[in-house]
């Protein structure tokens, strides 16, 4: 049972409510998540601006979708495991992509963003190193801790509430 409710429109702080016609414009429908954020209007929208500003960074779409699935399977948070399943294939990640980036196995960015996430950032010298030798500059490196700090806010609060999973989509 949901502890905090997924705000419609109608009912969402004035502060949200552009930010809500803002998602329903882009994805065509408002997924829960977003629903449950509106409740703190400068949650949502610094949320979305991390967001934004996160698909301009180095990282792909499927770059991010990896570091998504990583950090998410650590928080156990099931709702953003199936978002990130769902966008994570939009992206152009295999199943077995998808299992291996939730395991850190796939590449050496699921393997950062798991051992960021269940060491909450306390990376060693070692582990750095790794990073690097795989190929990850610095600025890569920055942009996956920016991406496992977004899905950390979005697992913890799903975690909290409960939300109730709407990924897949509905098709209207």
């Amino acid at each position: 049972m949901t502890r905090i409710t997924a705000l419609p429109l109608d009912q969402a702080p004035a502060g949200s409510r552009a930010a809500l016609e803002g998602v329903q414009k882009a994805l065509g429908f408002v997924p829960n998540a977003i629903k449950t954020l509106a409740h703190a209007p400068a949650a949502l929208n610094g949320y979305l601006a991390l967001t934004q500003a996160l698909g301009k960074s180095s990282l792909s779409a499927a770059e991010r979708e990896v570091a998504a699935l990583a950090t998410s399977d650590v928080n156990g948070c099931d709702y953003c495991i199936a978002a990130h399943v769902f966008y994570g294939e939009k992206a152009g990640l295999s199943k077995g992509d998808i299992e291996q980036a939730r395991s850190g196995e796939l590449n050496a960015l699921a393997v950062l963003a798991r051992q960021i996430t269940e060491s909450r950032g306390h990376l060693t010298d070692a582990q750095i190193a790794a990073a690097h030798d795989a190929g990850l500059t610095d600025s890569k490196i920055v942009e996956v801790v920016a991406q496992v700090t977004l899905l950390t806010l979005t697992n913890y609060l799903n975690n909290i509430a409960d939300t109730d999973v709407d990924y897949p989509p509905l098709a209207d």
